[in-house]
């Protein structure tokens, strides 16, 4: 095995210090340039890498921002983790990706890497709805940031996206177009945001006279494709079928749609189905879907910005003042609920 370059190798080949290779590579302004230029052959030539892990233990702090969200394999996440990635990057910043899979273990399992990592501060959306994994978190003193939830108990700053007007939208939409039996595709009691999707959507049938036994519930306990197609079999098995369906996120929206084209049901004709997330596959459903569009990319940004705030009041004067961050979902009509009744 090849041994690895070290900055003493490049001091020799360069014929200068130790110390001067180090000012190349953290100050080069301070190095004469014919010695910063001997330098970088050096370094060129001999394939010198620096090892950010030394450089971590020196300073006591790594350049790495942690995001921990549900589902990695859900678009939205892939949304949001751009935008965090594109606000850390500005500030020098990499971002190191983990998902949870909704597992509050390996929720704790990612939190307890990302203390002994270092790592500058975390942007998490939780699983864990006790917070006690919040709570073990919080004693490293590494500052975290919320995403796509305010969880109870906590004063961090969070961004998150107003669930119970989104659920209200999607659920008013499809009232507005005759329905008065719905079904609620929801997802691990647990998660907030199914909750208040779920308020939501009562909240919209109590406005139009409707008593909340309009609503039937179908839980799954994921918030993917497949939760949703067999969300979409038991759907075909009720005595009496709703004539629309509002899913907790688009993934159980498309499982549901594929259960329906295999089983020959017409949608929007025979059932309306109404999404939330708005992800790219969306539009490009078989049946256009029409969903609750959430800001993904702008959300990770933003919780990005407020994480950098916080970070660099360690060094200002004044104390950090936690912010809590709440956008505005959209209803995006697309062909899937179009049908009158």
């Amino acid at each position: 095995m090849a041994q690895s370059v070290g900055i003493k190798d490049v001091a020799r080949a360069a014929g200068v210090s130790v110390g001067t290779v180090s000012n190349v590579i953290n100050r080069p302004d301070s190095v004469a340039s014919e010695t910063r230029a001997r330098v970088l052959s050096a370094i060129d030539r001999l394939g010198y890498v620096r090892s950010e892990s030394a450089r971590q233990l020196r300073a006591g702090r790594s350049r790495i921002m942690g995001l921990l969200v549900l589902d990695m394999g859900n678009p939205f996440f892939v949304d949001v983790a751009r935008g965090a990635e594109r606000a850390a990057r500005q500030a020098g910043l990499g971002v190191m990706v983990c998902n949870s899979a909704q597992s509050p273990s390996e929720e704790a399992d990612y939190l307890s890497l990302f203390a002994e990592q270092r790592v500058r501060g975390v942007l998490l959306t939780p699983s864990d709805a006790s917070g006690r994994n919040i709570e073990a978190f919080r004693r490293n003193g590494i500052p975290f940031v919320l995403v796509d939830r305010v969880a109870d108990g906590t004063t961090e700053c969070s961004v998150s996206v107003d669930d119970v007007a989104g659920g209200a939208l999607a659920v008013r939409h499809l009232v507005d177009a005759g329905h008065r039996s719905i079904a609620y595709v929801s997802g691990p009691p647990g998660l907030s945001q199914v909750r208040d999707r779920r308020t939501g959507a009562l909240n919209a049938l109590r406005e139009a006279g409707l008593g909340p036994e309009s609503l039937r519930e179908l839980p799954t306990e994921r918030l993917d494709v497949a939760a949703g197609r067999d969300a979409g079999a038991r759907l075909l098995g009720l005595a009496e079928r709703p004539t629309a369906v509002f899913c907790a996120n688009d993934l159980l929206a498309l499982g549901l749609l594929q259960a329906m084209y295999a089983a020959g049901v017409g949608v929007p004709d025979d059932l309306a189905i109404v999404g939330y997330d708005d992800i790219e596959f969306a539009a490009a459903a078989a049946v256009p879907l029409t969903s609750v569009r959430q800001p993904a990319v702008t959300m990770g940004a933003l919780a990005a910005e407020l994480l950098l705030e916080e970070i660099d009041a360690e060094t200002a004067p004044t104390p950090h003042e936690h912010r809590r961050v709440v956008l505005q979902p959209e209803l995006v009509v697309r062909h899937s609920s179009l049908a009158p009744r």
